[in-house]
């Protein structure tokens, strides 16, 4: 099972564009973030059209194209990336119902979900509590 990793493109893409933007350079093409991310600038395009659907890049046609952050890399969290992104929860139950005659069949839907919703809250609080601003400083020290 292959992780969705919607949300590193995004954060990833975020990322290069603050560094772009400390650097006095306000606009990239979704080309020269591609070469960044290593990846298709469909791929690109398609992770920047969902940021900026949730405010956080702006994109400038004509001369001098690109997109940028539409926030101070600090006022970007990733629970808003997360949920720019449409990523889904870390975990899900099964497809179909379980053979409800098992006990554990019976029982393992309810145990779970409550296990898993307290992961989730414990995700998001975690991605509130950290800006685009902190994954750049804890990258550029790496």
């Amino acid at each position: 099972m292959a992780a969705n990793s919607r949300l590193t493109i995004a954060t990833h893409v975020l990322t290069w564009l603050a560094l772009a933007q400390r650097r006095g350079r306000e606009v990239l093409t979704s080309d020269q973030v591609a070469a960044s991310v290593n990846t298709n600038p469909v791929i690109i395009r398609r992770s920047l059209g969902d940021l900026r659907r949730a405010g956080l890049v702006e994109v400038r046609h004509g001369a001098g194209a690109g997109w940028s952050l539409a926030r101070a890399p600090e006022e970007i969290t990733l629970l808003q990336v997360y949920d720019a992104v449409g990523a889904e929860p870390p975990f899900g139950l099964h497809r179909t119902e379980p053979n409800l005659e098992c006990p554990v069949g019976r029982g393992i839907r309810p145990v779970l979900s409550d296990v898993y919703g307290q992961v989730e809250r414990a995700m998001r609080r975690e991605l509130a509590d950290t800006s685009i601003a902190d994954v750049l400083r804890e990258t550029l020290m790496s």
